[in-house]
């Protein structure tokens, strides 16, 4: 039996990609593996490996938001900051923003201001 996938699209500030993910894969992984950084410059090196705790991987989800599992990534979508890619599994297709020019958590404003805008 063929194991289920998902397509995930991802959309940096370059180019928007499509990928066929395992149900059930970690977002942040995924995007690692195929050479897409969730990160910032600064927190490429400097981050938590995954466990929740630095919020330097947050991402726009664009259509079929998960529900928020974790405690800091609820947080993030009552305030409108990026969802942590590391506390995503990929349970159905979905579409996701990078943040350019990534800063740490703060004001809301601000969080959305570095939203990127589609391109027209």
């Amino acid at each position: 039996m063929a194991e289920k996938t998902h397509l995930l699209t991802v959309i940096t500030p370059e180019q928007t990609l499509t990928l066929e993910v395992a149900e059930g894969a970690n977002l942040r992984r995924v995007l690692l593996e195929a050479g897409i950084s969730p990160h910032g410059k600064l927190s490429r090196r400097a981050n938590c490996g995954g466990r929740g705790l630095c919020a330097t991987c947050g991402v726009w989800i664009e259509s079929d938001q998960p529900a928020p599992q974790h405690w800091h990534d609820k947080i993030g979508a009552a305030f409108g900051y990026p969802r942590l890619a590391c506390q995503i599994s990929v349970r159905a297709p979905l579409s996701v923003r990078l943040v350019p020019n990534k800063i740490m958590w703060g004001k809301p404003e601000r969080a959305r201001r570095y939203r990127a805008k589609p391109a027209e």
